[in-house]
């Protein structure tokens, strides 16, 4: 096997400069889903469902796109195609998923179109992710992979913080940060926009400027052979049942960890607008119910002439003044015509009996038309930037800590005090504090698994078992999706706003839980290293 080369700082840097762009897009998902799918009217309660995509595109994309690319070479080399097919998908989607609410949907229509653009802009940012970590494995020598991947972890953050602060640069800028109901607004637009601008920009640079090698010199330097002998097969099942202690023990941290983060980016922009910028409320009412039955829809009409609700705004107390029969008509769009009848596009009638036994449906929201609103959108971006400057530097501390184990706990509790003041201070600057200290916990959640687990693997099954541990940082998050929702309407008054800031609390809980976990950590053979540098492992 030929002994790879050493790379010039540049050409490392070449390697990975185009995870810049595909974090600035990562950031812009995780900073404003929540957000966006909020203005377009989502009910709080469900947003955590939302959250399924993400993990889930993550669980299925990376390990199609690392076997695919393993038997792929084409002109434009062996992982970069895929590179070029996940960033002009993502390019694309970033253009379409802030206008969901644009295009004149009704409301339902605009969240599956949503859901819909998420699904596949994660699928993509997932598929052009994958080729920058594989990129460095394969060209890169072993004196010189921790370089690479310090690069690769500061374009990471770099991109993550640009990411972030976009929609307050450009509200600073002038660009309109309020939007008609339903409507996301331009801030937000604009920063998906230049987003992607800089996605094409990188993607664009790195062609230019990485040559892989070609398949025999790979081999080369790879120590492959061209005909390689035929291996015996591991099943999944095998390698679970034969698993170090390690494996499960820190996947037990893994899951209370990654369920509080999930709860971080679905809750927070609602918490802070709430707590912080004491964003007003607003009383919908998406319908009214009848003998059981729920009537929702964008307009609700009484006899083809009354209009009882109008995009969740009562038009006059029709329930009150009547008390007969009715037909009632669930409609999309009503429009009068110049003779001041009503032209209805109908999506369904009812016949209702008793108007006096019927009830209005009624949901408390905040008003994410508000300038409030809007305002806590931006600053949750700069919360999320001091998250990740925080995670930086504490990043450099835990080296210096003589027990991994310790660290990792005391980082877990620091981020869970984060959490707990997320939930309730109504200072926006002091949330500085408390995000830095999630940093705190995500730098240790980012670091020390993988070291923990990388040392306590032996045999030729250790790929194997890191691509079964990324399931440790996906399934938590779904687990926290599907639940979320439910949690959230247990602790939830019926007709009044939802409590998302005790959504933070429980993540808190979910963290300190974690850190309990922490001391049943099994390691494998060898004493515990003093000041080890921790192996950096990305987010799916």
């Amino acid at each position: 096997m030929r002994t790879k080369p050493d790379l010039s700082f540049w050409k490392l840097w070449n390697l990975s400069f185009g995870f810049f762009g595909v974090q600035i897009a990562y950031a812009l998902q995780s900073a404003n889903v929540s957000r966006i799918f909020t203005t377009i009217g989502a009910d709080p309660h469900d947003l955590s469902y939302f959250w399924i995509l993400p993990p889930l595109m993550g669980l299925v994309v990376q390990p199609i796109v690392g076997m695919m690319s393993d038997k792929t070479w084409n002109r434009f080399g062996r992982r970069l195609p895929y590179l070029i097919v996940g960033a002009l998908i993502a390019v694309v989607v970033m253009c379409l998923l802030p206008n969901a609410g644009s295009f004149h949907f009704t409301v339902a229509s605009a969240i599956l179109f949503g859901l819909v653009a998420l699904m596949m802009l994660d699928t993509s940012i997932n598929m052009a992710m994958q080729p920058f970590k594989m990129l460095v494995g394969d060209m890169v020598n072993e004196k010189q992979k921790g370089l690479a991947y310090s690069i690769q972890s500061f374009l990471c953050n770099a991109g993550s913080v640009v990411g972030y602060i976009f929609p307050i640069l450009f509200m600073w800028l002038g660009i309109k940060n309020t939007a008609p109901e339903g409507v996301v607004p331009d801030t937000v637009i604009w920063s998906f926009y230049i987003g992607a601008a800089i996605l094409l920009l990188c993607v664009v640079y790195s062609l230019i400027k990485i040559k892989e090698w070609p398949p025999k010199l790979y081999n080369e330097y790879n120590g492959i052979e061209e005909k390689p002998a035929k291996k015996e097969k591991t099943d999944v099942i095998s390698l679970l049942k034969h698993a170090p202690a390690t494996f499960w023990t820190v996947g037990v941290v893994q899951f209370f960890c990654w369920f509080a983060f999930l709860f971080l980016w679905t809750y927070a922009t609602n918490t802070v607008a709430h707590n912080a910028f004491q964003t007003p409320e607003t009383v919908n009412y998406p319908g009214i119910t009848y003998n059981g039955t729920d009537y929702e829809g964008k307009y609700l009409i009484a006899n083809d002439s009354v209009i009882i609700l109008n995009h969740g705004k009562q038009e006059g107390d029709f329930l009150a003044t009547h008390n007969g029969a009715f037909t009632l008509t669930t409609a999309d769009i009503v429009e009068t015509r110049p003779d001041g009848s009503l032209d209805i596009s109908a999506t369904g009638s009812a016949k209702i009996e008793s108007a006096a036994d019927c009830k209005y449906i009624t949901r408390t929201v905040l008003d994410a038309t508000s300038t409030q609103y809007n305002e806590a959108g931006n600053w949750v971006g700069v919360l999320y930037a001091i998250q990740a400057l925080g995670s930086v530097l504490w990043a450099v501390m835990l080296p210096r800590f003589r027990s991994r184990k310790f660290s990792y706990t005391l980082s877990l509790l620091l981020g869970a005090v984060g959490f707990f003041m997320t939930a309730f201070i109504t200072n926006p600057y002091v949330l500085f504090v408390a995000f830095a200290l999630i940093g705190c916990a995500w730098a240790a959640m980012l670091a020390w698994p993988f070291t923990i687990l990388t040392n306590s693997l032996r045999g030729g099954n250790i790929g194997a078992y890191l691509g079964l541990f990324n399931c440790t940082i996906c399934v938590p998050q779904i687990v926290a999706a599907l639940v979320g929702g439910w949690i959230l309407t247990m602790l939830s008054v019926p007709g009044e706003l939802a409590p998302e800031y005790l959504m933070m609390a429980v993540a808190g809980v979910s963290l300190v839980i974690g850190s309990v976990c922490v001391f049943f950590i099994k390691e494998g053979p060898g004493k515990e290293p003093v000041k080890e540098t921790p192996e950096i492992s990305e987010v799916i």
